[in-house]
């Protein structure tokens, strides 16, 4: 009886790129293939998928151990020192939790990033904003339902402008960094969780800073 991998032709190599592409186990990556029926990129929507499933799954658990990783970027112009939270040691030690300490604070260095995530927003910016962007749908003469839209959707980029989790990955822009991070709770099997970053810029008076309210209880995207 012919199995399901070898039903949708899964070769060894679309399974290595697959694994190059997202940095998943080779059996997740086999099984995400057999899934999406050989299609890589309905693939890494699985991968995905299972990901941020994982993720809530672990999102309660306390994550107390990590790192404090830094980034320095343009000639020494710029530098950003940022806590990531895992639930072990072992792990914080680990390559991938590392890098991706790393490649966050490379992120925030680049993109200047204002909170960590959409709940750390205040409620007086929000109204700010809401008002705001309103008041420049009704100068276009649109109906009321049309403008409260219109409004939504201005919120949306605002959150996905200023809050690091909401942001696409400067280094993959087909994710945000809420899923990388996602990605890698799935893959280390531990709550992972952005705790606070400073940001700071030759020249500024202060250094840009925010701050998950608690490490232990902050979700996961």
């Amino acid at each position: 009886m012919t199995n399901s991998s070898e039903a949708v032709n899964i070769s060894a190599q679309l399974v290595k790129e697959l694994r190059e592409r997202t940095g998943a186990g080779f059996a997740d990556c086999r099984s995400a293939l057999v899934d999406a029926k050989g299609n890589i990129e309905g693939a890494i929507d699985v991968l995905r998928k299972k990901g941020q499933a994982a993720a809530q799954k672990k999102a309660a658990r306390q994550a107390t151990e990590g790192l404090v990783g830094h980034y320095i970027h343009a000639g020494g112009k710029i530098g950003v020192i940022i806590e990531v939270n895992c639930e072990s040691d072992f792990v914080a030690r680990t390559e991938d939790f590392q890098r991706l300490c790393h490649d966050v604070a490379m992120h925030i260095a680049a993109l200047d990033t204002r909170y960590v995530r959409r709940e750390d927003v205040t409620q007086e910016i929000l109204d700010r904003e809401r008002e705001i962007y309103k008041a420049q749908a009704r100068a276009t003469g649109k109906p009321e339902p049309v403008i409260e839209k219109i409004v939504n959707g201005k919120m949306e980029k605002f959150y996905e402008e200023n809050c690091l989790y909401e942001q696409h990955f400067i280094k993959d822009e087909s994710v945000t960094v809420g899923e990388l991070v996602s990605q890698m709770i799935h893959k280390l099997g531990e709550n992972i969780s952005i705790r606070r970053y400073v940001r700071f810029k030759v020249g500024e008076s202060a250094g840009a800073s925010a701050e998950a309210p608690s490490a232990a209880a902050a979700p996961a995207n």
